[in-house]
């Protein structure tokens, strides 16, 4: 047979398009040439596949040999076209049947001698092959990524002599197992251990029942970081839809899954010098950026007013739409960016302003330019606004039983019990349809909260976050309906949003 086709799949953001890979053999001088809109690592395939194939005792055709990669205009990209070009010419030539590979899509770089090595991507490209309901065959590098999706049929090997032997039943390969979910805490990070502070302790509760966004401010040692830390232990495990998403960035990002704790949410932790294409995402090539690594869980930025304003204005979409869409001249891809942030900043550049143990130098000028590198709009999005005054030298001596990341996470997890059973999502992504279905105030409430619109001088954005808030507190306290103490808290979570 003079023509032979293979399945495969390119790499376009967290999606996995199919690629019919087809070689066609013909006469005249020998030569090698592959279309289909290749960069450059597909174009040099063609020397790995020719030495793969002749070091693993193979005939190489001496024959004109052209290899389309359809559809033509779809960008392909990386080394994971190899194998399947390798086993399109032993089918094109005769060497393996080509009825075994129509069931097969197949992935997988090649070295020169032969072995498979590893290709990023992969989850996608499962996930997408099990929906359609085709076998797979990957290299034993990604076979740990595969696992992970448990409607898979999928294979496994290090050679592309073993896949040979395998399509022709010499030797079949065992299917790979499902990986069983775990989520073993590996850090001992405990709330507990946060001296004082009961008043930034709720507000980190509060946060985490209704995946809201908070920012702290206090001067340096007050413990925002600390606290920021131990968000994670109170956090609930990541759904099954939840961990596919992040299996899938982390693997297109190519950063390495904790297998340990792939249940447990991710927690990014940027420095504060980091470029908008870093934090964002983007590039040639257009990567997720920490935003999206973050997805599903923390994104914690320290000393906010550092980060280029023009960095920080690029979360204002992500943080409404949950979604971020990097557009280049050849491509776009769009990648999830639904993250909790959390904040911290110190008052003023000195950092002591309000605290009571150390002297302030900054004038007010400089206390002004210094909290308007933070725009109005960006901290409208942003639900809980805390102080962390500075820790009394008494506190650090105390020796009082404090509550543990445990008994918190308890509460935690009975509220978000509560949102799932009530609207199926946190009441963070409460929409203004359900906002006016489930957060429902008394007329002397609803009263109040107009004078605290008018007072604070707050957008419309932030009355529907005060609601949003004070029915999280509401849940914590296991109520059907929203009390008057539910929103005087829930509005104190505002009042320094007016001081910022």
């Amino acid at each position: 047979m003079a023509l032979a086709k293979v399945l495969s799949r390119a790499a376009v953001g967290i999606s996995a398009p199919p690629v019919v890979v087809e070689v066609h053999l013909s006469r005249g001088l020998p030569s090698f040439s592959i279309v289909g809109l290749p960069e450059t690592a597909v174009k040099e395939s063609k020397d790995r596949v020719r030495s793969a194939l002749l070091n693993s005792q193979f005939e190489f055709p001496p024959r004109r040999i052209t290899v389309n990669l359809a559809p033509a205009d779809l960008p392909k990209e990386g080394a994971r076209y190899d194998l399947a070009i390798a086993l399109g010419i032993l089918c094109a030539s005769g060497q393996i049947n080509q009825n075994i590979l129509n069931d097969y899509e197949i992935i997988g770089e090649l070295g020169l001698d032969g072995s498979l090595r590893a290709c990023h991507g992969v989850v996608p490209f499962v996930l997408a092959a099990s929906k359609a309901e085709h076998k797979l065959i990957i290299p034993s590098a990604n076979a740990n990524e595969a696992s992970l999706i448990k409607t898979a049929h999928c294979i496994s090997t290090d050679h592309l002599l073993k896949v040979c032997a395998h399509l022709q039943g010499v030797t079949p390969l065992t299917p790979i197992p499902q990986r069983p979910i775990t989520q073993k805490i590996t850090d001992d990070a405990d709330l507990s251990e946060v001296r004082g502070q009961f008043h930034a302790k709720r507000a980190l509760e509060v946060a985490a029942a209704g995946a809201h966004n908070l920012i702290m401010i206090g001067p340096p040692g007050s413990g925002k970081t600390m606290l920021a830390s131990r968000l994670l232990n109170l956090l609930p495990p990541l759904s099954e839809e939840e961990m596919l998403e992040t299996a899938m960035i982390n693997s297109i990002s190519q950063h390495k899954i904790d297998w340990l704790n792939w249940g447990r949410r991710p927690y990014r932790h940027p420095h504060h010098t980091s470029s908008a294409v870093a934090l964002v995402g983007g590039g040639s090539l257009a990567k997720p950026g920490e935003i999206s690594l973050a997805h599903n869980g923390v994104l914690f930025l320290d000393e906010l007013p550092e980060f280029d304003r023009k960095v920080l204005e690029g979360l204002r979409e992500p943080l409404e739409s949950g979604t971020i869409s990097i557009s280049r001249a050849a491509r776009q891809a769009q990648y999830p960016a639904r993250f909790q942030l959390i904040a911290a900043m110190n008052p003023c550049p000195c950092g002591h302003h309000g605290d009571s143990n150390a002297r302030c130098h900054c004038s007010l000028e400089q206390i002004n330019r210094y909290k308007a590198r933070i725009s109005g709009p960006l901290l409208d999005r942003i639900d809980l606004h805390i102080e962390v005054p500075a820790l009394p030298v008494k506190e650090l001596h105390k020796t009082h039983a404090a509550e543990s990341s445990a008994d918190v996470a308890k509460r935690v997890a009975a509220a978000r019990a509560l949102q799932m059973q009530r609207s199926n999502k946190t009441n963070q992504a409460l929409r203004d349809k359900e906002i006016k279905q489930y957060c429902v105030l008394k007329d002397e409430d609803a009263e109040l909260l107009q004078q605290a619109m008018t007072k604070l001088k707050l957008s419309a954005r932030a009355y529907h976050r005060i609601l949003k808030v004070a029915r999280t507190i509401a849940d914590l306290a296991a109520c059907k309906n929203i009390e008057s103490a539910h929103l005087h808290e829930a509005i104190n979570y505002r009042k320094m949003d007016r001081a910022l």
